[in-house]
């Protein structure tokens, strides 16, 4: 087994990894930090909750040891974009920890705030600069930031930007650095215009696949109950309030939604907080501050904060509403089952809700386990196929006359209509609005 004092990295770097009792690297830490070591380029693809930050702010701080020369006024020696403002402070915590013999100088810039301390600590230069793309342009703009002296670029959960509609405001940052700076790549899925843009700014990368693309991990017991949307509320509460659920995450499609869901929660007497694009940067951080102490066990969520929360012990993750994008499902249900832990993943599925099902199981490549109110399973999981779930799956299920089935097949017809628009345009960059909220 390969051990991180193989790797190659600095006796500083060490020291914090073994404090945090860290002595293995995962899969794509093996993998990554030697080929970063090297200065290769590097295009990574991993499942959320395997290890990817650390294998890219590992490097970066090895070479501010190896190095010691100071970043420039106004400038910054690496850059990491985040798609939100959550990823972008855990990120620059784990700097903070890995780097705790190290002490590198870092800012964190990100939407949501005052611009005000963000370019004080940016005036003197810095060695790492973590960022949301949007804050990040504005400061390009003003000349609080320039990238011509930076050595390193890490683009972090890059499919998520690009659902966000972040992918032109990248591109544009991307050319303002120096062409022979060293770019990493990582994301837990890599649909073709992310590797599009890989073509365009790495320059032959090391290509690191520790799993299969967008297949959820083996630790989460994966199921899913149908039920009409009125009941969604109520069966909510009934799971949430079982014994065995001792910190959950909830998430809904809209930020309404998901202020709905709060208040049910919390007439219930269950500890419950919202975070989503609406709230204030302080308002998102005591709710995830809360979270992370156990003042609250559960937090319900939109998917802008989807991959930000990056927190040990979280033993249930339930999808209220399912996704409109399937890749999103398994980068909602990755909030468990990690640093080696199992978890429990719970969908709620209605009948407009049938399509998106289906391209989550497409995805995954395999049937979710069908249970019922009380979690018992009712039909197990099994492989994928493109054939319908029978009708005992259906919210008030019964045989369908001639002309019912007709005007059913109508409604799909319909509802996949709607759904491909949907797709099309978060693909598009159509989440605009979620993007200006990061």
């Amino acid at each position: 087994m390969t051990q991180f004092t193989q790797l190659g990295l600095a006796e500083p770097i060490l020291q914090a990894l073994n404090a945090e009792g860290y002595t293995e690297p995962t899969p794509i830490q093996a993998e990554a930090i030697p080929a970063l070591l090297a200065g290769r380029d590097l295009l990574g693809t991993a499942q959320t909750g395997t290890g990817k930050t650390a294998a890219f702010t590992l490097p970066i701080l090895n070479t501010i040891v190896r190095t010691g020369t100071r970043p420039q006024p106004k400038s910054c020696t690496a850059l990491i974009l985040a798609p939100t403002r959550e990823l972008a402070l855990q990120i620059a915590e784990s700097v903070t920890t890995y780097g705790r013999h190290v002490r590198p100088r870092i800012a964190v810039v990100m939407g949501g705030v005052k611009p005000g301390a963000q370019i004080r600590a940016m005036k003197g230069g810095v060695d790492v600069l973590i960022a949301t793309p949007g804050r990040l342009l504005d400061h390009m703009n003003t000349g609080a930031i320039r990238l011509d002296g930076l050595k390193t670029v890490v683009l972090d959960e890059a499919d998520q930007m690009m659902d966000l509609g972040f992918l032109p405001g990248i591109r544009k940052i991307l050319n303002a650095t120096p062409k022979d700076r060293q770019t990493a790549l990582l994301s837990a899925t890599m649909p073709k215009p992310i590797r599009a843009l890989a073509h365009d700014f790495l320059t032959d990368p090391v290509q690191v696949s520790v799993a299969p693309v967008a297949r959820p991990i083996e630790q989460i017991d994966q199921t899913v109950q149908f039920l009409d949307k009125p009941q969604k509320l109520e069966r909510l509460v009934k799971v949430l309030s079982q014994p065995g659920v001792t910190s959950a995450i909830v998430f809904t499609r809209t930020k309404h939604g998901a202020d709905k869901v709060c208040r049910r929660l919390n007439k219930a007497e269950l500890a419950a907080v919202a975070i989503h694009g609406n709230k204030s940067q302080n308002q998102r951080q005591r709710a995830l501050d809360g979270f992370k102490a156990f003042r609250s066990n559960i937090l319900v969520a939109t998917d802008i904060a989807a991959r930000g929360i990056d927190i040990d012990g979280v033993s249930h993750v339930v999808n209220y509403e399912l996704p409109n994008v399937p890749e999103s499902y398994v980068h909602r249900i990755g909030r468990t089952a990690r640093a080696g832990a199992t978890g429990t993943a719970i969908a709620f599925c209605d009948a407009e809700e049938r399509p998106l099902l289906k391209d989550i199981e497409r995805l995954i490549g395999y049937r979710l386990a069908v249970t019922d109110e009380n979690g018992k399973i009712e039909h197990p999981s099994k492989p994928f196929s493109e054939e319908p779930r029978g009708r005992s799956h259906k919210p008030g299920g019964g045989q369908k006359s001639g002309s019912q089935a007709a005007r059913g097949s109508g409604q799909r017809s319909a509802s996949q209509r709607r759904r491909n628009r949907r797709r099309r345009s978060a693909r598009k960059g159509g989440t605009q609005g979620a993007a200006a909220q990061a």
